[in-house]
């Protein structure tokens, strides 16, 4: 007999997939990698364009299929919330039953009552990426919040286990709502594509790189902090060095341009490069001089063992869970008092540029840690997981 996992994959056909889209992305590659002997899996997705589909199952080679919902992303969403069960299909069009080993990627999971104890085949496991709808409810939009919250309780009754990706979250989200020993924490790590592409230097120069640059990588939105960072700029213990934002505008009206002109920069000192493919991104990390993720709140921050695998020294926010994923490697900057961020941001940038030293250490510190983080590890727990249930 052969044991299906269902992942849910819908996350990849959003508007901005974000860090959970990438998450979704390399967890689903490598359960299919290091599936065992006599299982599969499935991706479940919304109601999506024929080209999503298409887009979907060539990010995923070897899913066994890629069953279709009935309802689109939002009305899914929305039914999940209120308990509403959706039959999907797959590529056949036949109906598939809706129970099964399913394994949800995000808060968007089927959380249904159901008695695994009478029925092991029926688990259903969703991950919980974060506790900022609870902790910085003021970074997301309200719906968001609502979303968030909602499904947590309904993960609370109805999930067989919760995935979260640190021992952070796991203890910030026990304070929360107690999962007791359901929850299990499995992180992240560095996408095989992340690497040095052989034409460099060529991309590079496309790309128009300075020859030393401060680099930022994140959707922009309101809990990055990356105004804050801006703001860094213009204190008088910033380094002189321009400052690049590689990644997608999200949503909280981040408006790059008008935060550098209110901080009395030139318009040149910083740069947004928009969403970046992997290989250039490559580039973009490697060539930087320091990485800063000046987030006040996250729940494994994965730019932070990009950069580490790339050898590029990280100046980090003190979100715990950044604390832990970093690991001593990244030099840590305290977010209390919030009027002095920037002029702290500066000054962890300025200790880091200046002193030759401490680059080539971070650099060492950064690339052993990198080490320690392995999709194809994160994937076999998961299976483990499962098999436990």
């Amino acid at each position: 007999m052969t044991i299906e996992l269902r992942v849910i994959v819908d996350q990849l056909a959003a508007p901005v997939p974000g860090g959970i889209g990438r998450y979704t992305e390399e967890l689903t590659r490598h359960l299919v990698e290091t599936a065992p002997e006599g299982c599969t899996v499935a991706g479940v997705v919304s109601r999506v364009a024929e080209e999503d589909r298409n887009r979907i199952t060539t990010l995923l080679p070897g899913l066994s299929s890629l069953i279709s919902l009935d309802l689109p992303r939002r009305e899914l969403a929305a039914a999940w919330r209120l308990g509403i069960p959706v039959p999907g299909r797959d590529a056949d069009g036949d109906r598939r039953p809706m129970f099964g080993m399913t394994h949800a990627t995000s808060a968007l999971a089927p959380l249904f009552p159901h008695d695994r104890n009478r029925d092991a085949g029926n688990q259903t496991v969703a991950t919980i990426h974060d506790v900022v709808p609870w902790t910085h409810p003021e970074t997301l939009t309200r719906n968001g919040v609502a979303f968030h919250k909602t499904m947590a309780k309904r993960a609370h009754r109805h999930a067989d286990a919760v995935v979260v990706p640190t021992h952070a979250v796991a203890r910030e989200l026990t304070e929360i709502m107690d999962f007791g020993d359901r929850i299990r924490v499995i992180g992240g790590a560095v996408s095989a594509r992340l690497r040095r592409p052989i034409d460099a230097d060529a991309r590079a120069e496309r790309l128009g790189l300075p020859e030393r640059y401060i680099l930022a990588v994140g959707t922009l939105e309101p809990r990055k902090r990356l105004a804050e960072l801006i703001r860094s700029l213009a204190h008088p213990d910033s380094v002189d060095l321009p400052l690049l934002i590689a990644g997608p505008e999200g949503w909280g009206g981040i408006d790059v341009a008008a935060v550098t002109a209110e901080a009395g920069l030139s318009p040149d000192r910083v740069r947004t490069l928009g969403f970046v493919a992997d290989a250039d991104l490559a580039v973009v990390i490697e060539r930087a001089t320091v990485f800063v993720l000046p987030s006040i709140a996250e729940g494994f921050g994965l730019p932070i063992v990009e950069a580490f695998s790339l050898g590029t020294p990280v100046v980090h926010s003190d979100a715990a869970a950044l604390v832990e994923v970093a690991g001593g490697a990244g030099l840590t900057v305290a977010t209390a008092e919030p009027d002095g961020y920037p002029e702290r941001l500066a000054q962890a940038i300025s200790s880091v540029v200046n002193d030759a030293d401490t680059l080539q250490r971070m650099r060492f510190l950064g690339l052993d840690r990198a080490r320690a983080f392995s999709w194809e590890a994160s994937a076999q727990q998961v299976w483990q997981l499962h098999a436990d249930l």
